[in-house]
């Protein structure tokens, strides 16, 4: 089998998930998508591996190797994602990135004045105490 095979189905992979990741609203999906990324990533190394070793006299396989540490990081990265997206769900009841992006944010501290509201605390706690 040829190298371009493996090499255009992973970049077609790697395609989606970027799609996926670029597009979606929901933090599950987009989570999805970035493993998508990882495994298109992992059978990239896998071929250019048997490619390599077809070539070279000895065979290390660090291609393999390195794709059982990458599937190892992929699966503890999505229980810790899974993680946070359900506490987050329950917390604030919705999973949508751009409604999570707006809360995270806060509130302004400049008024409609254009003053910060920070002084002003300050100087009531300053004339209470005199």
């Amino acid at each position: 089998m040829h190298l371009a095979y493996p090499a255009v189905l992973s970049a077609l992979l790697f395609c989606t998930g970027l799609y996926g990741v670029l597009a979606r609203r929901n933090a599950i999906l987009v989570l999805m998508s970035v493993e998508l990324m990882l495994n298109a990533v992992n059978l990239n190394l896998v071929a250019f591996d048997v490619w390599l070793s077809r070539t070279a006299e000895e065979t290390l396989h660090s291609g393999q190797a390195l794709t059982l540490f990458t599937i190892a990081i992929a699966a503890a990265e999505i229980g810790i994602g899974l993680a946070i997206v359900l506490a987050v769900y329950r917390n604030r009841g919705t999973s949508d990135i751009d409604k999570l992006r707006d809360t995270a944010e806060g509130p302004e501290t400049d008024g409609p004045d254009g003053e910060a509201h920070a002084a002003e605390p300050a100087a009531e706690k300053a004339e209470a105490s005199a």
